[in-house]
């Protein structure tokens, strides 16, 4: 009888080939005994999956038949993985050797622990942190996101400040572990959100079932960024402004809600004339579309609301990441003040 796989080390890729031939190689070289690579290809319209077949015919492949975008491409893919454990890793990441190793410890000793994320440093700057994670990530009281070694625009040297395991509020979704039967059983990733923040989402979630998220900095992986959107690009924005409001709209208590809201919409239209004044126009509109599609969806994501618990607000920053930063001009991670 074949036992259970103890780890998948999961791939969503979408015309991504030039990654895979890239970094599959490292990471073949880095995955324990215990553990397979799979790739669930989105269906990409590059050579990825002839490639694939050709050069790494040990490397299982699922094919998604459509491209489901981020969440719903790894649920789908994901419900065909049969396995203790779960790494949802991007395809432009090279990770270090012993990177599996400390992870799979940390979560084998303290079944509390459902999701973990290594450190994130940048693969163009190896001595920095990345953008997207960091060394684990936090939110404030308006929904901003923020990590350990990146707040806003400021990316820190990695100096070895934050190489302690530390309980975080989310883990980023480039190098995700996470168990097999809490992801399935709190959904896993929501298909509403297509891409961008639903790790966050996830975490929360998590979080609110009385489960804990943890960075680990002994396991280190080193990030491209920005492979499948670029930075500046309105669809992004669009799915930054409206995920964030669809994320705070599920996962906070009830009471706060429209003091939240109130504030955000007060935000978003700062952000949306800043946008107008530096030349970016399709990024102001973007903004509003954002508002609208969270309009159209409210009652659906209302009903998302029912029955879930929302003890994990005890955990969110409660101050303001933006006082903090453009009032306080503190750039840089402290948990005494952010938290």
């Amino acid at each position: 009888m074949e036992m259970k796989l103890k780890l998948a080390i999961v791939i969503l890729n979408w015309n991504g080939e030039g990654f895979l031939e890239k970094f599959l190689p490292s990471l073949l070289a880095n995955t324990p005994d215990y553990a397979r690579v799979i790739v669930a290809d989105n269906a990409s319209s590059d050579g990825s999956v002839a490639f694939l077949r050709e050069r790494y015919p040990q490397v299982e492949v699922i094919q998604n038949d459509v491209n489901y975008g981020f969440a719903q491409g790894y649920n789908v893919a994901l419900a065909q993985v049969e396995a203790d454990y779960y790494c949802l890793l991007n395809s432009d990441i090279e990770v270090a050797p012993g990177w599996v190793d400390p992870v799979m410890a940390l979560m084998d000793g303290d079944a509390t622990i459902a999701a973990v994320q290594p450190k994130i440093r940048s693969y163009h700057d190896r001595a920095k942190f990345e953008y997207a994670g960091a060394a684990g990530g936090f939110i404030d009281k308006y929904g901003y996101p923020f990590c350990r070694g990146r707040v806003f625009e400021t990316v820190e040297t990695d100096n070895g400040q934050y190489d302690e395991p530390i309980d975080i509020f989310w883990a980023t979704g480039a190098a995700l572990f996470v168990r097999s039967d809490v992801y399935r059983a709190l959904g896993g990733l929501d298909d509403d959100f297509f891409a961008h923040m639903e790790e966050i989402d996830f975490c929360w979630r998590v979080k609110n079932h009385g489960y804990r998220v943890v960075a680990e900095p002994r396991s280190v992986v080193f990030h491209v960024g920005g492979g499948t959107l670029p930075k500046n690009n309105a669809f992004k924005t669009f799915l930054n402004f409206r995920n964030n409001h669809f994320l705070l709209l599920k996962n906070l208590p009830r009471r706060r809600l429209i003091p939240t809201f109130l504030m955000r919409l007060l935000l978003d239209n700062v952000a949306a004339f800043t946008f107008l004044l530096q030349g970016h126009g399709r990024d102001f509109c973007a903004v509003y579309k954002a508002h609208f599609a969270v309009l159209k969806q409210f009652r659906k994501f209302k009903r998302k609301r029912e029955g879930q618990p929302f003890d994990a607000y005890a955990d969110v920053c409660h101050s303001s990441v933006l006082i903090q930063y453009h009032l306080k001009r503190k750039h840089r991670y402290d948990g005494r003040s952010f938290c």
